[in-house]
């Protein structure tokens, strides 16, 4: 049944992913058919749908990750995540994979009244969903902090010296007072951010801080490129 519910995706991803994509697609849609089929002959190692939901979900991920990143796939959803990705290059393949997926369990639960499989379901999903963002974007993100303050130059300086981190001065216009101003911008690990505002506080309380994440950073005291 999942080969022949898969026989529209495999021709499409001929198409548009090309023939060797194709070959990987049939052969990972083969072997899952048949892992399936083995180990429903076993008994299962716990019974909790809750456990089963996490571990699952976790091995679910790694799994779905290695096979995506070996420019593979096991047909369903991750197939059709990979044809749409020639379309949107750029959309993050767990986002995808869970909407899809998310889309499946509500239309299961909108025709077999099985509400509560699909809230197990979900659990299952958003693990996965964190577990192909770890292989694929990592888990050491860093941050980047903004800082405008009339004082920067001694925040930069101080910042330098105390967390070895180097600042960068953007040229800034406050829309609202008309005022030019310089903001500064230093990338910092996680731990180091506490240190960042401690010292922005000491040197000017009234400073204006705005942190995000970073994704990945590349160069010196971070990742090689």
């Amino acid at each position: 049944m999942v080969l022949l519910l898969n026989i529209p995706l495999f021709i499409i991803s001929l198409l548009k992913n090309g023939k060797h994509f194709f070959i990987n697609a049939i052969s990972g849609t083969i072997l899952l058919s048949l892992f399936i089929d083995i180990f429903d002959k076993f008994e299962p190692l716990t019974n909790d749908r809750f456990l089963g939901c996490i571990y699952g979900g976790i091995i679910a991920g790694i799994g779905t990750a290695i096979i995506l990143k070996a420019g593979a796939s096991t047909g369903g959803t991750d197939l059709l995540t990979q044809i749409i990705k020639t379309f949107r290059p750029t959309i993050r393949i767990s986002i995808l994979l869970a909407i899809l997926d998310t889309t499946i369990v509500a239309l299961n639960v909108l025709f077999f009244k099985e509400l509560e499989i699909g809230l197990y379901s979900a659990i299952t999903i958003f693990i996965m969903q964190k577990m192909l963002d770890i292989f694929f974007e990592g888990i050491n993100f860093a941050k980047i902090v903004y800082i405008v303050s009339s004082r920067y130059e001694d925040i930069a300086k101080e910042i330098s010296n105390r967390i070895k981190r180097g600042t960068t001065s953007l040229y800034g216009k406050g829309m609202y007072k008309k005022e030019e101003r310089n903001i500064l911008m230093c990338v910092a690990s996680r731990n180091e951010v506490r240190e960042i505002r401690k010292i922005v506080n000491e040197i000017d309380k009234k400073a204006f801080i705005v942190i995000s994440n970073a994704r990945e950073v590349f160069g010196e005291g971070f990742k090689e490129t």
